[in-house]
This record gives C-alpha cells, sequence and structure tokens, in this order.
C-alpha cells in the first residue's frame, strides 16, 4: 500500500539515503535531483515506496500534475497530436517532470517482474489519493495514471505485471558508450575512419584558437549559466529571461550542490562564451544543459568539443562506461558514436482510455519508428531495433 506521506517530501518521507540506495545508478531519481523537480509550480513532487515480498522494496518518484509548461511532458497533446485518445491533461505522472528518465525502483532481492507488480498495488490507493485530494485539479472521483519516459524492458514488466495499453513511443535516447583505453580508444571506437576524422580536425580547430577550459560548479557560474543559455534558447527561437532562467538555475545549484559541474570557454580577456553543465552518477556522465554566446564564438567546432569530446574525455579518465546524451538532435549524437534507445509513455490507468486502442498505438509507433530510421542512414544504424520491435 502507498504511504500517506508520499507527497511529504520529493522521497515520500524517506531517509534521502536509503531513497538513493534504492535509485542506484538512476541519477533522474536521485533524492537530490527530485528536490530540485520540487521546487517547480503547477506541480506536487512526490516519492512513492512500498515494502514488498516481506524483505524488499520498490520506489518510484511521483508527480501530481495541474499544469507543465515542458511539451515533451504534456501527455494529452503527445497523444492528440498522435491522433490516440488522450484521458485528459492532469492527473498523476509516475516519473520525475524533469530529465527524461523514470524507472522502476527496487532492492536487489526482487525481479523486474516482482517489482512492477508491487509499484501497480501502491499506484491504486495512490491515484484515489491524488484524485480525492485535488492535488492534479479539482477533487474527482479518479484521475489519470501516466508514466512517461519508461525503458522498454520496464514496459515489459509492467505489462506482464497486468497492465493493459500498449505504449506510446516517445524520443530516441542517445547513449554514448566510453571504451576503456581513454580518449584515443574512443575515437579508434568510432564506426568509420570518415568520423574519427572529422573529430580530429574539429577537435584541432578548437585547440588552435586558444580557448582556455574552466571546470567549476552550477553555483560558482549561475549569472554566465543563465546567460549563456539564454543566447541559445533565442537562437532557436524560444523566449527567454535571463532573470527567470538564473532564478531556475540557481535553485538547481542549491539542491545539486558540488555535484553540478560546469565546463566554461573563455576567450582570454573576454570571459565565457559557452558552458556545458553535466553529472557524475553511477558509470554515466549525463550531459544536462549547454549555452553558447554565438557572436563571440571563432567558429571552432566549440558546441561538438564543450558538449561531447571534453565531456567523454572526462567521463574516460574517471572510469565511466557511458555519456547519457539524452533525447533530440539524434544525428549529432550517432555521428559521435550514440546508440539510440526508446522511451515510451504508457498509461497505468485500469482501464484506462488506450487500453483498447492498441491497433491504432502499433501503428502510430512503427509509422515513428519508420521516420526515425529514414531521417538518415547514420540514426538508422544507431537505433537499437530490439528494444523498439516489441511494440512497433
Amino acid at each position: 500500500m502507498s504511504e500517506i506521506r508520499t507527497f511529504t517530501d520529493p522521497t515520500g518521507g524517506m531517509d534521502a539515503a536509503r531513497w538513493d540506495a534504492l535509485a542506484k545508478d538512476h541519477f533522474y531519481s536521485s533524492s537530490n535531483w527530485l528536490r530540485f523537480c520540487a521546487g517547480d509550480g503547477g506541480v506536487t513532487t512526490g516519492g512513492l515506496h512500498a515494502e514488498a515480498g516481506g524483505t524488499g522494496m520498490v520506489g518510484v518518484p511521483v508527480t501530481a500534475m495541474r499544469r507543465i509548461g515542458n511539451p515533451f511532458y504534456q501527455w494529452s497533446r503527445i497523444l492528440g497530436d498522435a491522433g490516440l485518445p488522450s484521458p485528459g491533461p492532469e492527473g498523476l505522472l509516475v516519473g520525475a517532470h524533469r530529465g527524461y528518465q523514470t524507472h522502476i525502483l527496487s532492492t536487489p532481492d526482487l525481479s523486474r517482474e516482482q517489482a512492477a507488480k508491487e509499484l501497480l498495488g501502491a499506484l491504486e490507493p495512490l491515484v484515489k489519493e491524488v484524485a480525492g485530494g485535488g492535488l492534479a485539479g479539482e477533487p474527482a472521483d479518479t484521475v489519470p495514471a501516466v508514466a512517461m519516459f519508461l525503458s522498454t524492458e520496464d514496459v515489459v514488466a509492467l505489462r506482464a505485471a497486468g497492465v493493459r495499453a500498449l505504449p506510446v513511443a516517445l524520443q530516441p535516447d542517445a547513449w554514448i558508450p566510453v571504451p576503456e583505453g581513454g580518449w584515443d580508444a574512443w575515437v579508434g571506437s568510432l564506426p568509420s575512419r570518415r568520423r574519427a576524422d572529422i573529430v580530429r580536425r574539429d577537435q584541432r580547430k578548437f585547440a588552435n584558437v586558444g580557448y582556455e577550459v574552466v571546470h567549476t560548479t552550477l553555483g560558482e557560474c549561475h549569472l554566465e549559466a543563465a546567460r549563456l543559455l539564454a543566447c541559445t534558447e533565442r537562437r532557436y527561437g524560444h523566449d527567454a529571461d535571463v532573470g527567470e532562467l538564473a532564478e531556475s538555475i540557481l535553485l538547481q545549484s542549491e539542491a545539486m550542490g558540488s555535484d553540478a559541474r560546469v565546463l566554461l570557454i573563455n576567450r582570454p580577456g573576454e570571459g565565457p562564451v559557452g558552458y556545458c553543465l553535466y553529472y557524475m552518477w553511477g558509470d554515466t556522465l549525463y550531459l544536462r544543459a549547454a549555452g553558447f554566446d554565438y557572436e563571440r564564438l571563432a567558429g571552432a567546432a566549440e558546441y561538438f568539443n564543450l558538449v561531447y569530446y571534453l565531456p567523454i574525455e572526462i567521463a574516460s579518465e574517471a572510469g565511466m562506461r557511458w555519456v547519457h546524451a539524452g533525447i533530440e538532435a539524434a544525428e549529432a549524437k550517432v555521428l559521435r558514436g550514440a546508440v539510440l534507445r526508446p522511451l515510451w509513455m504508457l498509461e497505468l490507468s485500469q482501464p484506462g482510455v488506450l487500453s483498447d486502442h492498441s491497433a491504432e498505438v502499433r501503428a502510430y509507433n512503427a509509422d515513428l519508428y519508420a521516420k526515425w530510421c529514414d531521417s538518415s542512414p547514420a540514426v538508422a544504424k544507431a537505433i537499437v531495433r530490439d528494444l523498439w520491435a516489441p511494440f512497433c
């Protein structure tokens, strides 16, 4: 059963160290990340956890959503654009509302299928609590429960545990493997000599400019990070207020502390012209954000060096196995060696509006998969087909 303390704090009343032991390598389920998420308006964040099997434990971040500005989490809009039925825009998001990663958390003594079954049992009373308490809008008899940005493995487990709906494909998730042997080994692992030559050329151009690379934390440079991020947002047609960005970035730095690591590149005597925010957790370096003052760049492949090559070097030196590059800009990432794993939306309500629309969902997934494959030969080769196949 879910505890009444689910929304008491971001980890549902569980001690942060104990929660992080349950979250293990899943950075976007970690207690500090959830504490950062809790500062946003329009949502109520919490942590669902329940005892299982006498000695085991399952858990997942949960978010009661009244409104959310990030379009990637607007499940009603996504389903509408796909021509699929929607349960409405408000309800219980299973997962955090930032980070684009949701995982079933469990202790090692539970199989993935056992954990999924226990989690579904704990969700049922929580949905009633959210509905009756008006946490996702006006009090109601029930609200939808939707998990977003799930892995294929967790979707399979949840469906085996009784979920009727098929998952809806969201985005490919880019993961860059980091081999043993340092930078040269990574360059040598790229799938073609041409790509390796491009990387070396980009690195030479960057080095010839004489940029100063500064390693710092987000707390030490949050104002510069906000200014640079605003430049990038405006470049791509988004409204960006430096003050609002600085406030959000400061909240992130306060929640994450020294784990919020930043690379700055400075032109001598001119200050920062680019930044990249990243986190190291478990065996993975997570790329989080980047921004550039484009008018002051030298045209020396600054983006690729700051966002990919330098972090890959850092990850290699730290003995990490992966750089997580996330969603969007898939082709740029696969050209730097990324593999693409699917992420899914899964309606957990029983029964839900998608339960009787399996044929339409499967057709939509197959069409989206084909579009990604057709977008470029490099993307088609990087897609992990076995992870898409069960639901296309």
